[in-house]
């Protein structure tokens, strides 16, 4: 599957980790003790987060591509 939902990630003093959030699918997070490992977690997350809105039958975002603001 090929991932292309904008992701955030920023370091968490708070938790030790890089944390990734996925703005476009609601709830949709991820974190890592390096930024690999949670930009790869960040894409299991919106693997699963699909999965289940198909199991639910809800809507499923399309990725929107770069934004026009910062």
């Amino acid at each position: 599957m090929s991932i292309k939902y904008e992701l955030v990630i920023y370091w968490s003093d708070e938790d030790e980790s890089f944390v990734v959030e996925v703005p476009e699918l609601p709830g949709c997070m991820a974190d890592g003790e390096i930024y690999e490992q949670a930009t790869a977690n960040a894409q299991q997350v919106i693997q699963e987060w699909i999965e289940t809105a198909r199991e639910l039958g809800r809507p499923i975002p399309r990725p929107r591509g770069r934004l026009l603001y910062a």
